[in-house]
C-alpha cells in the first residue's frame, strides 16, 4: 500500500455501544436532561407561605461530559494497543470518521484521541485527511533507552539500599503478569504490564513527577519501528524473566547483581 494513503485500521477491540436507550453523547441530537422533573421545586419556588423554599434539592447537573471523556479514554486505551501492537503502521494515514465507523463510535472521540497521540509524538496532523503515524528510528529508540537509564538507575539503585524485602515481595504478581503475558506472545498486554511494573518500582521512591516522566518516556519506546522485526515470544520470556531475577537481588539487597540487571535491561529490553 502505498504510504501516506489514508486506509482502514484493524483495530484491537472495537467499542462496545451503549446500552439501548443511553444514546451516545457525542452524536447530534442526543437526548437533553430536563432542567426540571414534574413535580420538583427549585430554590427560587415558593412555598406555601410565600416564602422561597429552602428545603428541596437543586437539578443535577448533566452527567453527559463525564460519559463522553469515558469514550475518549476507551478510544485512547485502544488506539495506544493498536500503535504497540503494530495494527497503527508506521507512515500510513488514518482517517477519523473510518477509525469510528470500526469503533462503532463518531469520528469526535476518535478525533479527540488522536490529538492528544500527537501530543505524546505518536502521530502527526495531515491536514483534511487524517493522522499519520510517526516513523521512528534506531536511534531514536535508543536515545530514549539512554534517558530511561539516566532517570531509572540511580533511582533504583538508592531504593535497593532502602526499601526492605517485604515491600520488594508485593511487587511479586506484577512481574508474573509480565511473564504470563510473555509466555502466549500478546505484545500488548506484555507493554502493557512492563510499564506497570516500572511504575510500581519507581513509585517506591515517592516522586510522581519521576513516575510520570518515565511512564511516557517508557510508553514511547514501546513503540514498534518502521522497519524493525516482530518482537518474538522468546524476547518476551527473556525480558520478563529479568524483572523477576531483579526483584530476587532487591530482596536479597544484593547491590552489584542489581545494577547490573538494571542496566542490561534497559540496553536490551524488549519492552
Amino acid at each position: 500500500m502505498e504510504q501516506g494513503r489514508a486506509r482502514d485500521a484493524a483495530v484491537p477491540r472495537p467499542y462496545a455501544p451503549e446500552a439501548p436507550g443511553m444514546p451516545e453523547t457525542s452524536a447530534p441530537g442526543a437526548r437533553r436532561v430536563p432542567e426540571q422533573a414534574r413535580g420538583e421545586h427549585t430554590h427560587g419556588e415558593q412555598d406555601g407561605s410565600g416564602c422561597p423554599s429552602r428545603s428541596q434539592p437543586q437539578a443535577q447537573p448533566p452527567s453527559s461530559p463525564i460519559r463522553r471523556h469515558s469514550v475518549r479514554g476507551q478510544i485512547l486505551d485502544a488506539l495506544r494497543t493498536a500503535l504497540v501492537s503494530g495494527e497503527l503502521a508506521p507512515g500510513e494515514v488514518y482517517s477519523a470518521p473510518v477509525l469510528g465507523e470500526r469503533f462503532g463510535v463518531s469520528a469526535t472521540p476518535v478525533r479527540e484521541a488522536m490529538q492528544q497521540l500527537a501530543l505524546e509524538g505518536a502521530v502527526e496532523v495531515v491536514l483534511n485527511r487524517g493522522f499519520r503515524v510517526i516513523e521512528r528510528s534506531a536511534r531514536e529508540l535508543a536515545e530514549l533507552a539512554e534517558v530511561r537509564a539516566l532517570l531509572e538507575v540511580p533511582v533504583m539503585l538508592r531504593l535497593a539500599r532502602t526499601v526492605s524485602a517485604e515491600r520488594w515481595a508485593e511487587l511479586v504478581p506484577l512481574a508474573e503478569a509480565t511473564g504470563a503475558a510473555a509466555a502466549v506472545g500478546d505484545r500488548a498486554a506484555y507493554a502493557e504490564s512492563d510499564r506497570a511494573f516500572h511504575r510500581a518500582l519507581l513509585t517506591l521512591s515517592g516522586n510522581q513527577q519521576l513516575v510520570m516522566v518515565a511512564d511516557d518516556l517508557h510508553r514511547r519506546s514501546q513503540w514498534p519501528l518502521v522497519s524493525a522485526p516482530a518482537v518474538r515470544r522468546a524476547d518476551l520470556v527473556a525480558d520478563a524473566a529479568e524483572h523477576s531475577a531483579l526483584l530476587d537481588a532487591l530482596m536479597a539487597r544484593d547491590l552489584p547483581v542489581v545494577q547490573s540487571l538494571i542496566r542490561e535491561h534497559f540496553t536490551g529490553s524488549a519492552g
